[in-house]
């Protein structure tokens, strides 16, 4: 089963086509905040580059968040008309899971972290296990000083990654034991979308499209502006 997977949960919009064979094409770009604009080529791309055609799609996968409000809606309402219109079904994944993939054969306590924005971050605690890594906790929204106590708690080797990480290095430079990412892996990955969804429509752990929905934890800056206007 051929799935195409829809990344735009950060700064960064990317798509990639794969399947048994592997990821058979990808698109990544992280410049100008343009993901209405960019996201609908970029499909066409991948498509034309592993030589498949719309037909051939078995599977729409979608990163769901959390992450920028306006990436999310622009991802999730394309992965919606498109499975619908090719009939389709969805896998959705989330972003932090995403980011903690690649990084999967760490021992370290492996914590990625998303730029919330507002001084705020996204983030989640993971372990290495047989086959990929195990999430510890809930998918959380706090401070980079919420994030900081909570590390130096673990007590533990911690490998942080993500944009969030890499924004306010100087808040964990003084948490012990913490090891960085990269800039390589400051977004997730839409070819890690396709790789964790592969398994998943294999196991046929489909949603309906009026049932997936974007994780957001937070509610959009409008609508908080809103609230303080009208309070």
């Amino acid at each position: 089963m051929l799935i195409l997977g829809i990344e735009t949960a950060t700064l960064q919009v990317g798509c990639a086509i794969g399947g048994h064979e592997g990821v058979l094409a990808s698109f990544c770009a992280a410049r100008g905040r343009r993901h209405a604009e960019t996201l609908t080529p970029a499909i066409d791309f991948v498509c034309r580059q592993a030589r498949v055609s719309f037909d051939e799609i078995g599977a729409v996968a979608v990163d769901i968040g959390p992450g920028l409000f306006t990436g999310l809606r622009v991802g999730v309402v394309t992965a919606k008309a498109l499975a619908q219109a090719l009939r389709v079904p969805m896998i959705g994944v989330a972003s932090l899971d995403l980011l903690a993939f690649p990084l999967r054969h760490s021992s370290k306590l492996i914590v990625p972290v998303i730029d919330a924005r507002r001084g705020e971050l996204f983030y989640a605690f993971y372990r290495q296990v047989p086959g990929g890594a195990q999430r510890l906790s809930p998918y959380q929204l706090g401070t980079p000083a919420d994030l900081a106590s909570e590390l130096q708690a673990t007590g533990a080797d911690c490998l942080l990654l993500g944009d969030g990480a890499l924004r306010y290095p100087e808040v964990f430079d003084d948490v012990a034991r913490t090891e960085f990412g990269s800039v390589s892996n400051a977004y997730p990955s839409p070819s890690s979308l396709v790789e964790l969804a592969h398994p998943r429509a294999l196991r046929e752990e489909f949603l309906p499209t009026w049932e997936l929905e974007p994780l957001y934890l937070r509610k959009a800056d409008a609508e908080i502006n809103w609230e303080r206007r009208a309070g």
